[in-house]
């Protein structure tokens, strides 16, 4: 079941309980974090749902599906589109047309593509982290944060959020997400407003709110099983 009123907005209802637990049981204001519902593989028609129940900031992993939902559902009010996923350098120019943030600038090339502000927009920027060897989930290498850091604040068309990243497999999420803080603070020795950190999804958000994150990546826990892939 990916809809139907009810079940949805309980799902949802359920993940604002256990983030607001999550933050009290770290002694943070559950106001001061932001769930992003994660709507890869559904219908525009459940993120029209979404933005019904409240929600206002969606994300999508794939820029040709985020390209055609946010052109149909480009009627909501206030919804902001976040892209979450690897994106490609000749696309980030397009994703600029839609995208509120980007979660996963880690690499020149991207940056420098996503930077361009000739249409006058301004799109938050995290740079993604790599916390494991794969190379298939993305994001910079520890030692090279900085430099990459620096070429973000350096762009125009780009303001630095902070930092993303996914909690490798094979190690508690916790021990990740701590590396990923100790990241963060580095890069707000830098540049002090950059203090977001996206990080946590549906089976360890609450492990990254104890680590301090600002922004969730929810996706199943509240759409429900993912449709296959179109």
């Amino acid at each position: 079941m990916t809809s139907g009123g009810p079940g949805l907005g309980d799902r949802l209802a359920l993940v604002a309980d256990q983030v607001a637990g999550a933050a009290s049981a770290a002694g943070r204001d559950p106001s001061t974090i932001t769930t992003i519902v994660v709507t890869k593989f559904h219908p525009a028609a459940l993120v029209r749902e979404l933005h019904g129940l409240g929600v206002r900031d969606v994300g999508e992993n794939r820029h040709q599906e985020a390209q055609a939902k946010s052109a149909e559902l480009a009627d909501l009010e206030g919804l902001r589109w976040h892209f979450v996923g690897q994106l490609q350098s000749k696309k980030a120019r397009q994703a600029r047309r839609y995208a509120h943030a980007v979660h996963s600038l880690d690499r020149e090339s991207v940056v420098r593509a996503i930077a361009d502000d000739a249409d006058g927009l301004v799109v938050d920027g995290f740079v993604q982290v790599a916390l494991d060897d794969d190379p298939g989930r993305g994001g910079v290498p520890v030692p090279d944060v900085e430099r990459l850091v620096e070429l973000v604040l350096a762009s125009p068309g780009l303001r630095l959020r902070g930092v993303m990243a996914v909690a490798p497999l094979g190690e508690p999420a916790r021990a990740a997400f701590a590396r990923l803080r100790a990241v963060s603070d580095r890069v707000r020795a830098l540049d002090p407003g950059a203090d977001a950190i996206s990080a946590g999804m549906s089976q360890d958000h609450a492990d990254a709110v104890a680590e301090g994150a600002t922004h969730l990546r929810i996706g199943t826990a509240v759409t429900g099983p993912r449709p296959p892939a179109p």
